[in-house]
């Protein structure tokens, strides 16, 4: 949190340490794994996983944390999607208020009302909802209205040359008020350096994720 300095959630990434090829990255995996199908149960894991991790933190007695995790395109279109979500909470026994899903636009734009309509079934179980790596894809204003979202993440992609780029800076500001107009949350990702937490506090940017 930008304000406080509080952390106030985490992201579940996943990471493939192979026998062979030791570490692969996602951006190997991921879009053989989208190809394949695999993503689907991959991904069923990964939310089941991560809403038993969230709650063994809380029953540690940890400070509570929303978990955020990534659903693949893939994922979103497979029609028991909300009904995975659903059984991983139930299961763990998380409350549903502690689970964030990322979604991102060009995922949304595929087939907008389907997703809009899954979204909102979503939101209705109580599960908070973000568009992942905005300015990336190309979804339209209005289209980003009709949403039912709590937040924008910056991509980083903006945010590494933030300290030099007046065109970076440009757009960062403007996502920044746009989400605050929409009464969204923003969150800029990829934050590496005090100049750029810096400028993001000083635009009330609401929060920040990254190496720093």
């Amino acid at each position: 949190d930008l304000r406080t300095g509080r952390i106030f959630g985490v992201e579940a990434l996943a990471r493939w340490n192979h026998p062979e090829h030791r570490h692969v990255s996602p951006a190997r995996f991921i879009p053989l794994a989208e190809e394949s199908g695999v993503i689907v149960q991959l991904g069923e894991w990964v939310m089941q996983t991560a809403c038993a991790q969230n709650k063994t933190w809380r029953d540690a007695g940890l400070p509570p944390v929303t978990i955020s995790v990534n659903v693949s395109a893939r994922q979103f279109e497979e029609k028991h999607l909300v009904d995975r979500v659903a059984e991983a909470l139930r299961k763990s026994a998380l409350p549903a208020e502690c689970l964030e899903i990322e979604v991102t636009e060009s995922l949304i734009m595929r087939d907008m009302q389907q997703a809009v309509g899954r979204m909102r079934e979503l939101k209705a179980m109580g599960v908070s909802l973000s568009v992942d790596d905005f300015g990336t894809g190309y979804s339209s204003l209005s289209a980003l209205k009709s949403f039912p979202i709590s937040t924008l993440k910056i991509d980083k992609s903006f945010i590494s040359d933030l300290a030099t780029s007046l065109d970076d800076q440009a757009i960062v500001r403007a996502v920044i008020s746009l989400g605050h107009n929409l009464n969204l949350r923003v969150i800029a990702e990829g934050v590496e350096t005090e100049q750029q937490r810096r400028f993001l506090r000083e635009y009330d940017c609401d929060e920040m994720q990254g190496y720093l």
